[in-house]
């Protein structure tokens, strides 16, 4: 498989981000890390080998970058405003800087896909519905998707309103964002096992958000023995994107 360590500088951030990158073809899939988690972790976890099949066969080329988590959603100190707006300056890097590179260094020319696990899941939800243009398939594994999970009640405050997915889905109503929601492919997967139980209610919450706008999505509830760990999310990823191969989605 082909690898590769790599760096750049964010002006967004104004820090060095590292990144790796996992394939050699096909479609783009930008990975956010769990919470606190850095752009090693996907690797290391097993979910690499998982998708090995995928990334040999060129179909996807994996790109993990680093997260921004400890300056935005997980620093306590910050208010939930200023958790958010920390937040969308990772928004710019990974939209204005990331992104662009890839497009430049792959020959795909399409959207691209974002997954991620827990927290990682959160990002991948709120980026693709920020961002159907950018991304247009998503693949979320056990995610919260309220921003009050980490900021606290917010009263309104249109930064954390816009990055709490069950929140503005709820409140959006530009054509030009249902039109694409509804032609983009959404896959929200939840265990029903050990830790799972606020992702659980969020995920069905989500459900219902979907569902209210009209967007065609999969949501998928695992077993009761399936805990919120990467066991089940080592099962989860190659199993949907075998459904999404099968499809001609990838």
């Amino acid at each position: 498989m082909h690898f590769e360590a790599r760096s750049h500088w964010s002006g967004e951030l104004g820090r060095e981000m590292p990144f790796n990158v996992y394939g050699h073809a096909g479609k783009p899939v930008i990975v956010f890390p769990s919470s606190g988690g850095n752009h090693h972790e996907y690797g290391n976890f097993g979910m690499i080998e998982a998708c090995a099949p995928f990334i040999e066969s060129g179909r996807l080329t994996f790109y993990t970058p680093d997260s921004a988590d400890k300056d935005s959603w997980l620093d306590t100190r910050k208010s939930g405003h200023d958790m958010a707006l920390a937040h969308n300056a990772y928004d710019r890097y990974i939209i204005n800087e990331l992104v662009p590179l890839i497009r430049s260094e792959s020959a795909h020319n399409g959207a691209l896909m974002a997954t991620g696990c827990s927290m990682g899941a959160f990002h991948t939800v709120n980026f693709a519905l920020r961002h159907p243009d950018v991304f247009d398939t998503a693949v979320a594994l056990s995610g919260v998707y309220d921003a009050r999970f980490f900021s606290g009640e917010f009263h309104g405050d249109p930064e954390v309103y816009t990055n709490s997915p069950i929140d503005f889905l709820w409140g959006q109503h530009d054509a030009w964002f249902l039109e694409r929601y509804r032609r983009n492919h959404f896959i929200t997967a939840v265990g029903q096992g050990a830790w799972e139980e606020q992702h659980i209610a969020d995920t069905r919450r989500l459900q219902e958000a979907f569902a209210a706008k009209g967007i065609d999505a999969w949501f998928d509830y695992w077993g009761h023995d399936m805990a919120h760990d990467w066991p089940l999310w080592r099962l989860q990823m190659p199993y949907f994107l075998g459904i999404l191969a099968e499809q001609n989605l990838i």
